[in-house]
């Protein structure tokens, strides 16, 4: 009988295996062909993974023409999460994209947006840009393509796109609006709206296209369809509308002003079908001023809200927001679930809210963002902006990065993952790059 069954000494090996970093698991699968059988074990590989993430997904390599096993897995996603941890291009196309004469004043996603996360290594994308020159431009960002570009018309002043439909909208500075199609570049609606600065939001319900437009003297318009086809309009109060959102289940959307006011939370179908006898159905929030607000994403109609105070002392509220309907009236209710202060170092000249499919909170002040949990727990504190952010964006939780946020100020775009908050790592930023901003070409 043999003494020493190969069975055994595999066992032996793997369990001696379980205190061996990554680096020197490498190592050990070098020494020979039984070392390297036990080195190989995927349950070696899955403990390190599970180990170093929360959230694993190995079907981020099925696009790949590679073994995705949990050994490839941990090598692959480590070594990306060393290239953003130097800010090294690494993987990542850098092009640049030039042919505006003019300020470009905004660019969005049409197709196959890095917003959705698709496999983070094999990406390619088209995005469109619209600038003071009058023209919009579509780019393939792999290639550095220009695809097509509007006829010039007036100087631009916003973009947004609908990716499903492959849409883009702009509005000029004059309050033309025009919609084109991502493919062929043709114009398929206009309407026109007095009263600028605008803000636009694409959204849909029940399957039905519309597009939401406030301007400065709180107005608000419901347009219908890529043709553009005015549903309703209403005045909403007397502020700019700078604030529109529609809740995860399209029922509900808020409507304010980040210059003070209390938001305005109105029935959709109110304005996408509204009765020729009777008024919205509309209620405004039980706070005096919305500084900022944000749906969250994992709930039919949960709203985040921080106060308009000109303070350092605010006050950031959680409302469930839902319609009642009885047999002879309809209304709408705004329950408060949860409500904590926030401190700020200095007192903010503008607010940015967000919030996350992870059910967290991200506050922008200014050069500074904060990560909050939904019970007020400060999760994470990111200084290291220069100077105050202009945006940000908070990516879906996907190919098992936890979180991640894009921000961006004048001169640069950061890419950070926060950590859970059971973990003792302070918050550092991950990964930044150089992007040209108010300047005549995209990087």
């Amino acid at each position: 009988m043999d003494p020493h069954p190969q069975h055994l000494a595999a066992d032996c090996l793997i369990h001696l295996f379980t205190f061996l970093p990554e680096e020197d698991l490498l190592r050990a699968s070098g020494v020979c062909q039984d070392w390297r059988g036990a080195a190989d074990t995927p349950w070696l590989w899955r403990r390190l993974c599970l180990q170093r993430w929360t959230f694993c997904d190995l079907t981020s390599f099925r696009s790949e023409r590679v073994d995705h096993s949990w050994k490839k897995y941990y090598l692959r996603r480590s070594h990306l999460e060393m290239k953003m941890t130097k800010g090294r291009t690494g993987g990542y196309t850098c092009r640049s994209l030039r042919g505006h004469t003019g300020k470009v004043v905004g660019v969005t996603y049409l197709q196959e947006s890095s917003a959705q996360l698709p496999h983070l290594w094999n990406v390619s994308s088209t995005v469109c840009s619209a600038g003071t020159d009058g023209s919009v431009r579509t780019w393939n960002t792999q290639s550095g393509e220009l695809l097509w570009c509007s006829p010039e018309q007036k100087p631009l002043s916003g973009i947004v796109s609908d990716e499903r439909r492959e849409v883009v909208i702009t509005i000029e500075s004059t309050g033309l609006i025009k919609t084109w199609s991502g493919r062929s570049g043709q114009e398929l609606g206009s309407f026109s709206a007095p009263g600028g600065p605008f803000t636009l939001l694409q959204y849909d319900v029940n399957e039905r296209w519309f597009l939401a437009v406030g301007n400065a003297l709180g107005s608000l318009w419901t347009l219908a369809g890529a043709g553009l086809t005015k549903a309703s309009s209403l005045v909403v109060g007397d502020s700019a509308i700078d604030i529109l959102l529609v809740s995860p289940d399209k029922s509900l959307m808020v409507v304010g002003s980040g210059d003070g006011g209390a938001a305005t939370v109105i029935c959709t179908q109110s304005l996408t079908s509204p009765s020729e006898d009777g008024d919205p159905l509309r209620v405004s929030t039980p706070i005096r001023g919305s500084g900022a607000a944000a749906f969250i994403p994992t709930q039919p109609a949960r709203l985040a809200v921080i106060d308009s105070e000109p303070t350092q002392k605010k006050t950031l509220y959680v409302f469930d927001l839902s319609i009642k309907r009885s047999k002879f009236k309809s209304e709408i209710q705004v329950q408060q679930v949860e409500s904590f202060p926030v401190s700020l170092e200095v007192s903010p000249h503008r607010m940015i809210l967000k919030a996350s499919d992870s059910n967290r909170l991200v506050l922008v002040v200014d050069q500074e963002l904060l990560v909050f949990s939904l019970k007020g727990d400060l999760l994470a504190r990111f200084k290291d902006h220069t100077l105050r952010i202009t945006s940000v964006h908070v990516l879906p939780c996907r190919d098992g990065i936890r979180g991640p946020l894009l921000t961006r100020d004048d001169v640069e775009q950061r890419r950070r993952p926060w950590d859970d908050p059971g973990e003792p790592v302070p918050p550092t930023r991950r990964f930044s790059h150089h992007v040209q901003s108010g300047d005549s070409r995209l990087l």
